[in-house]
C-alpha cells in the first residue's frame, strides 16, 4: 500500500479524516525516529532499534579490490512473533 492508501483505509476505518490520519502517521513516524536510540516499540508489528555493527573487510564488485568496510550504527526493526505467525498464517 502507498502512504495515501493507507491514510485513505485507517480514515475509513476510524472515521478521522484523512488529514487527522495523516497528521497522526507524521507526528507517531517522528517519534518512532527520535526514541529508536533506546528501541521504540511498535506494538503487533516489531521494534526499531540501532545495532552497531564492527569493522569488517569486503570486496568492491567491480574490480575485485578488498576494502576496509569501518564500523557503523546502523537502525533494524525487529518483526514480533505475533506479526510473523500472522502474516505467516494469511500467505500460506
Amino acid at each position: 500500500m502507498t502512504k495515501s492508501q493507507t491514510i485513505a483505509t485507517l480514515a475509513e476505518q476510524t472515521g478521522f479524516s484523512k488529514t487527522q490520519v495523516s497528521e497522526f502517521l507524521d507526528k507517531f513516524a517522528n517519534l518512532a525516529y527520535k526514541e529508536a536510540k533506546d528501541g521504540f516499540v511498535l506494538p503487533g508489528l516489531g521494534k526499531l532499534v540501532l545495532v552497531n555493527r564492527k569493522a569488517r573487510m569486503g570486496r568492491n564488485p567491480a574490480t575485485g579490490e578488498t576494502i576496509s568496510i569501518p564500523a557503523k550504527t546502523v537502525v533494524k526493526f525487529r518483526v514480533a512473533k505475533a506479526c510473523k505467525e500472522a502474516v505467516l498464517l494469511t500467505n500460506n
